[in-house]
């Protein structure tokens, strides 16, 4: 059976990198565009438009939501409160990931977040305990040994 290929996953070993704060390098207006547009395949404008309204306590129509999505639109950029909004609409996290690979950085969340600390703390476990072993080894030195 041929297995077809993950396009959607991103690659687990890539390091990623800041877009640097040289002029003009945060202007992201399209991606964002992409970002949301692409996030808000399988879901209904209206409902999402509408949700984001009930959170952010201000009206947020279909329209501005298009706007918003459209490359051509390059004045509708949404604030933050609306990008939180817009992903915990959509229920994904595709703005924050967005935000996350202009500085550099990944987002983990729930149980990867968890699953993360666990490696690093598991690699703080056998750093110390390959320290304890050189240790002793220099101490069964110094007792067997001139001092």
């Amino acid at each position: 059976m041929r297995r077809v290929k993950d396009t959607v996953t991103g690659d687990l070993f890539m390091v990623p990198t800041p877009v640097g704060n040289t002029p003009g390098s945060l202007a992201c207006r399209v991606e964002i565009a992409h970002c949301m547009s692409e996030a808000l395949t399988g879901h209904d404008r209206y409902d999402v438009a509408t949700q984001i309204s009930r959170l952010t306590g201000r009206e947020i129509s279909k329209h501005m939501l298009d706007a918003y999505t459209a490359e051509s639109r390059e004045t509708h950029i949404p604030p933050i409160d609306i990008a939180i909004a817009f992903d915990l609409a959509t229920g994904g996290v595709a703005m924050l990931n967005l935000y996350a690979a202009k500085l550099g950085a990944r987002v983990l969340i729930g149980k990867e977040s968890l699953d993360a600390e666990i490696g690093k703390l598991e690699r703080l476990k056998e750093d110390a305990s390959k320290k304890i072993k050189e240790l002793k080894r220099v101490m069964g030195e110094i007792e067997g040994g001139a001092v």
